[in-house]
């Protein structure tokens, strides 16, 4: 028998924190990531670009980041955080971590579905006269589409457990909530209150994305 008392309130405002975080990281992640891995794309051996000192340079960078445990990450962007946002605590101290977590995964989707892209329709375009450009619009980003969104909820799931994670040290969320209210406290019904709405946030985040890929993927 699960027992304890649940805070409705403090549910509500936990699911508005942990929406809030993961809404807000993966916007800012797609956009970072999305131009870093068209940079790498396009300055790899034979790309649009190419240059081989700068895709380095961000190849190890990137690796780096990913490299890094979150919860590490979280206390080493700690002076970070609080120089931009003025505070360690909260959901919005969360940002930079997510984002700086987030970002270089995101990046390393965006050439996986770069990679995917038939290189005879990038030599046919430039065949025609079509500049560097020109290609990254209207042949590089729609071909990739699909496989651009599916990272993107590939990414927003991977979010949500980053969340938890911050919540865990003060960031707010259902992460703070099952840890500081359910766990530390032995509230059951807290904590597994917890859990299942990060599972059905979860499913609804893949289930979204599923729907938006089959949509436009006219392959």
């Amino acid at each position: 028998m699960i027992g304890g008392v649940l805070n409705l309130d403090q549910l509500f405002t936990a699911i508005n924190e942990t929406i809030y975080m993961t809404l807000v990281s993966l916007v800012l992640a797609t956009i970072l990531g999305l131009l870093i891995g068209i940079l790498l794309y396009c300055t790899q051996t034979g790309g649009l670009f190419q240059n081989k000192i700068i895709n380095r340079v961000i190849d190890v960078i990137i690796n780096v980041l990913r490299a890094i445990p979150f919860i590490i990450l979280l206390i080493i962007l700690i002076p970070f955080t609080k120089l931009i946002v003025g505070t360690m605590l909260g959901a919005t101290a969360a940002l930079p971590s997510l984002v700086f977590a987030a970002a270089p995964f995101y990046a390393r989707m965006c050439i996986i579905a770069f990679q995917d892209v038939n290189k005879g329709t990038i030599e046919a375009s430039k065949a025609m006269g079509a500049s560097n450009w020109q290609i990254i619009r209207k042949v590089l980003l729609p071909e990739a589409l699909p496989s651009l969104i599916s990272g993107i909820t590939v990414t927003g799931i991977s979010l949500i457990s980053y969340t938890a994670m911050a919540g865990a040290i003060g960031a707010g969320g259902l992460g703070n909530l099952a840890y500081l209210y359910g766990f530390a406290r032995r509230n059951e019904l807290i904590l597994y209150t917890s859990t299942i709405i990060i599972i059905i946030i979860v499913f609804v985040i893949q289930w979204f994305g599923d729907a938006i890929v089959k949509r436009i993927d006219k392959r």
